[in-house]
């Protein structure tokens, strides 16, 4: 009898229930799907490395799913909350006609076990169907083979979905059975003539509470937007906490001006039902104060962090090309006080056994130099003191990098890269890392001198020109000086390089061969050589297959990662404000119908929910998009170092996301309390 009470419910009360549906078919898709993503990649033929970093994204998403968890679990218990409310007047029926609250608790408790399995079983065909799409995004992250790839089912995705749900229907099940405790038939009979106490709140104290905020979030958004540099770890959470604050005194001070500020506007204020539109909205948002400041904290988290998920990934590839054009890269470190046995690392290699040039098709073996009276604070000139009072951070005493005119045309030459020309009385600074090189900026004019190696040089341009020698992913050149080749005649090399094509189309096997062969050499070296006279103080190479892999990978980390806390805060976002909308339509279903009674158009009667729909749902997006725009603003001072110096793509993915899930709670919950209110025309 109660089985087939609680289906009855069920199919009675779908509409009611589409919100909560929704909200949990997403999240079991969503918790699946990235969740089996490592069991997809088993599917698809990667490098050791790029399993490594298919584990490590598995271990990140596990550790992430336990917060998921916690956030989806309070969502249901909140819609658990609304869907309690909305069958008030049937539990009162239930009560009034003699049962007993431990067969009403039976009821929600089988109605909770249908809905749960059922969301779990929609959930999980869904996310499994999605599951095989998320494979194909994997290897095109990855950049892996997907010829071996075949329709799978993870087994632990599977399991961990059920599991952690399971936990939290449980959840709902003993908070059901406590509020049924707790049921009052009098307060049951009552409720649909109850409604929330709204204190009205002091205009001028608002007004002034609103200025303070405003003013507070003005002073932050300059401290993020055009003093990112000194901002610290203590004095970055003491920015964020302040932040929160405003946030929260902003909606606080808005939510006791709305209504005044709009009846003081007499001609828009008397037109149609805006009157009445008005005071719903303004009922709303005094009453959602602090849940507005969350869901406009975790949506400004959400743009920003899916914004710079999406830009870090977009520039690591895009880099690729640009940064990283030759596959191999040897770097020797020397002892400039120790004079060196050999003339260069190919007669290093040549005397220890191994012929270096027979792997490499096309190569370049330079050396860069730096003098002990030339130091990075010298080469700023005028400007040192400036720069050091807003970089304190900065080693001002270590000595810049020189490379002779020849060496770096010959690098450029290889690289494919513009050559450089100059006059034996110029030098050029060279640096590709945005803070950097407007810091050096301020130090350099045509004309400006600097001695080195004892002789004076001028700078052929006024500003830094964008190069580099070391290949990578990342713009890290923070400094490079391009020199006559007769100011270094004669000095000590400080620092050797060998960069080169391998001469082998299997770049991998190439690789390998010229890492052990190079390792046999240093073995040899360490062997017959006396330490005290060992002139090379360490080595270290780099391959485009290295880099590559590892900016794949993390590339591919940061942005699953940013996609599924980004999913989930707008889920999380969507169904709180939805769920809110909903309750409080069932708390004005006699409202709308006094509407009807007085001759309102119901073409009418729907403009206004839109109304109140839309602009509920879009204060604490407004809010938010301001913050992010400051936000992205210091994001993109510490996204520099990956050519990050626009992220309007990924803001365009991140606002196409926002419009898809975010936008579809707006729709869902307009036709959802639009059916609502409809009830009793």
């Amino acid at each position: 009898m109660l089985f087939k009470l609680s289906l009855s419910n069920i199919r009675r009360s779908m509409r009611d229930y589409a919100i909560y549906f929704f909200t949990l078919i997403i999240g079991v898709s969503v918790f699946y799907v990235f969740n089996a993503i490592g069991g997809q990649a088993a599917m698809l033929e990667m490098s050791d490395s790029q399993y490594e970093m298919i584990r490590l994204l598995e271990t990140l998403i596990s550790g992430t799913s336990v917060f998921v968890a916690g956030v989806l679990g309070l969502l249901i218990v909140y819609a658990s909350r609304f869907l309690m409310k909305r069958r008030n007047r049937e539990f009162a029926l239930y009560m009034t006609l003699g049962m007993s609250k431990r067969k009403i608790s039976a009821i929600l408790l089988l109605e909770t076990l249908i809905i749960g399995v059922g969301s779990l079983f929609v959930g999980l065909v869904i996310g499994i169907g999605l599951s095989q799409l998320t494979s194909a995004l994997v290897a095109n992250m990855f950049e892996a083979d997907m010829t071996s790839y075949k329709f799978t089912v993870s087994g632990g995705a599977m399991v961990k979905t059920v599991v952690y749900f399971a936990v939290m229907y449980l959840v709902v099940m003993v908070f059901n059975s406590f509020v049924v405790t707790r049921m009052k038939l009098i307060n049951l009979m009552q409720s649909g003539k109850r409604s929330e106490q709204i204190k009205l709140k002091n205009p001028v104290l608002c007004v002034i509470v609103f200025i303070l905020a405003a003013a507070l979030l003005g002073f932050l958004y300059y401290q993020v937007g055009w003093r990112s540099v000194k901002i610290e770890r203590n004095s970055a959470i003491a920015i964020f906490i302040a932040g929160c604050a405003a946030t929260f005194l902003i909606f606080w001070s808005v939510s006791g001006m709305l209504l005044r500020v709009l009846m003081s506007m007499k001609n828009t204020y008397f037109s149609g039902l805006n009157s009445f539109t008005f005071r719903q909205l303004s009922s709303k948002v005094n009453t959602m104060v602090f849940s507005m400041t969350v869901i406009c904290l975790m949506l400004f988290i959400t743009i920003c962090t899916l914004s710079s998920a999406f830009s870090i990934r977009n520039s690591m590839n895009r880099n690729l090309n640009e940064l990283c054009p030759v596959d191999f890269e040897l770097v020797i470190g020397y002892d400039t006080s120790v004079e060196s046995k050999y003339s260069d690392i190919t007669e290093l290699c040549t005397e220890n056994g191994y012929d270096i040039t027979e792997d490499f098709s096309d190569y370049v073996n330079f050396t860069t130099y730096t003098d002990p009276e030339f130091l990075f604070a010298d080469s700023l000139g005028e400007a040192f003191e400036d720069a050091k009072a807003q970089y304190a951070f900065l080693q001002y005493d270590t000595p810049e990098q020189l490379i002779r005119l020849s060496d770096y045309n010959s690098l450029m030459e290889l690289y494919g890269r513009e050559k450089l020309s100059m006059d034996d009385d110029e030098f050029i600074m060279l640096c590709n890392y945005t803070s950097m090189t407007n810091l050096r900026n301020k130090s350099l004019s045509v004309g400006s001198e600097r001695t080195i190696f004892g002789h004076i040089l001028k700078s052929k341009y006024a500003d830094c020109q964008d190069g580099f020698i070391d290949i990578s992913t990342e713009h890290i050149n923070a400094g490079l000086i391009v020199v006559p080749d007769s100011i270094v005649s004669g000095e000590t090399p400080d620092t050797e390089y060998f960069i080169g094509d391998y001469s082998s189309d299997d770049k991998e096997a190439t690789e390998q061969k010229v890492h052990d062969d190079f390792d046999m050499v240093m073995r040899n070296i360490s062997a017959t050589e006396n330490s005290e006279n060992d002139h090379i103080q360490g080595y270290g190479w780099t391959t485009k297959l290295e880099i590559k892999e590892a900016a794949v990978g993390l590339g591919a980390i940061v942005a699953f990662l940013g996609l599924y806390v980004g999913m989930v805060f707008l889920i999380a976002c969507g169904a709180i404000l939805a769920l809110k909308e909903l309750s409080d339509s069932v708390d004005s279903i006699g409202r709308y119908e006094m509407l009807r009674k007085i001759g309102a158009d119901e073409r009418d009667i729907s403009r206004s929910l839109l109304r109140q729909t839309g602009i509920f749902f879009l204060l604490p997006l407004v809010l938010a998009a301001i913050h992010s725009v400051f936000g992205m603003k210091f994001l993109i001072f510490f996204l520099q170092v990956f050519g990050t110096n626009s992220i309007a793509s990924s803001v365009g993915l991140t606002a196409s996301m926002l419009l898809l899930i975010y936008g579809g709670y707006f729709l869902v919950t307009y036709f959802c309390s639009k059916g609502i209110i409809k009830e009793r025309k």
